[in-house]
């Protein structure tokens, strides 16, 4: 019981997620067809990624980037701007959480550092909102992008057509959202610790498979050959970067895959679903979102719906809302926690009030007349 609370507490989601999936045994006993209910492509361009980035954050790629962007910056509000911007327009690329894991405690540092503990709250909040939005871009965003992208089957341009209004109205709220407060001058020219060198050698390597991945995301390239790519190139370069992989993460995606598959097998479930859904994928994306978060979201609500369009939007508007509306918020969170005079309650305080005003303008754009 003890193990129970302790996984519970550390990945609530995977605890509920595998319970789910063994209750849906019961009325579903274990066959051939279980087989089938996995999208092994998913998960293997999900572990692969994973590799990758890791292998980049472990080079200090990211934070070398932002040192030599900060170096130009002046004062506070051009500090405020880079820290936020980073995290929105890396997050495109190396995905919502390695973008708030890398960026987040280096904030931290660095206004800890220049004497400007004052501004983590805000500053944190907003880097959290940008990476989560920022994210809903592309496909290799935020894990259920990727999920949605290869079960859509819809090409690149349309993915990022359905995601581009959201995005552009993002990025002005957070351009708008730079301007309160005082601008004071800062000087960042003595603050930046060294960072090791890379070691050219293994940043060729992840740089060769992040394009595999890459094109393996696009369909350009089968997913079993980057996968064996990604293994066997770590085997020899890097073996532990095998083990840093998220599998908890990856198991989640494996149990809902399970309960899904087994519901859409039992005919008075999968059509009550279906009937919810039906006309209100983009408000029921954004509502259990709010409860379950938003990967765990499109995983289930994908099984009794084929419109997979309003899905997207909506389990991506639903990442700002509660702290768990996406998971990737507690990691901001939990690393403001750990901070020297953190107030936790602020923090929830402005939190919940910025990430309910974006999340209040992007439903107003979402009910604008178009494709929805």
């Amino acid at each position: 019981m003890k193990a129970v609370f302790t996984l519970l507490k550390k990945d609530p989601v995977l605890l509920i997620s595998g319970i789910l999936a063994v209750l849906s045994m019961f009325f579903v006993h274990p066959d051939a067809a279980y087989l089938s209910y996995i999208d092994y492509r998913v998960l293997a361009l999900l572990f692969s990624l994973m590799c990758v980035m890791n292998g980049f954050q472990e080079q200090g790629v990211f934070r070398k980037l932002a040192v030599l962007v900060l170096e130009r910056t002046t004062n506070t509000r051009q500090l405020t701007a880079v820290l936020v911007f980073l995290c929105f327009f890396l997050s495109m690329l190396i995905t919502n959480d390695v973008a708030l894991i890398t960026f987040v405690p280096f904030t931290i540092l660095l206004l800890s550092i220049t004497g400007q503990q004052k501004r983590l709250i805000p500053v944190i909040v907003l880097q959290t909102v940008a990476a989560n939005l920022g994210s809903m871009l592309t496909p290799i965003g935020n894990p259920q992008n990727l999920y949605l992208y290869n079960l859509s089957g819809m090409s690149l341009g349309a993915f990022v057509s359905v995601m581009l209004p959201y995005t552009a109205v993002s990025l002005i709220l957070l351009i708008l959202s730079l301007f309160p407060g005082k601008k004071e001058p800062v000087s960042l020219n003595s603050v930046f610790l060294d960072i090791p060198p890379v070691d050219r050698k293994k940043l060729t390597c992840y740089f060769v498979l992040f394009l595999l991945a890459l094109c393996a995301v696009l369909r350009l390239l089968p997913w079993q050959l980057i996968l064996a790519a990604t293994v066997i190139s770590l085997c020899f370069i890097n073996r532990p970067l095998l083990w840093k992989a998220d599998y908890g993460l990856l198991a989640t995606f494996v149990f809902f895959f399970l309960f899904i598959g087994n519901m859409g097998r039992l005919p008075a479930v999968s059509g009550l679903l279906a009937r919810i859904l039906s006309g209100h994928e983009l408000i029921v994306g954004v509502l259990s979102s709010q409860i379950i978060s938003n990967v765990p979201s499109a995983l289930l609500l994908s099984g009794f719906t084929s419109a997979l369009r309003p899905l997207l939007v909506g389990v991506n508007l639903g990442g700002p809302g509660t702290l768990i509306a996406s998971l990737a918020s507690l990691i901001s969170y939990k690393q403001y926690a750990q901070t020297e005079g953190c107030r936790k309650g602020s923090y929830l305080l402005v939190f919940t009030a910025v990430n309910l005003l974006f999340l209040a303008v992007l439903l107003a754009v979402s009910l604008l007349p178009g494709d929805f």
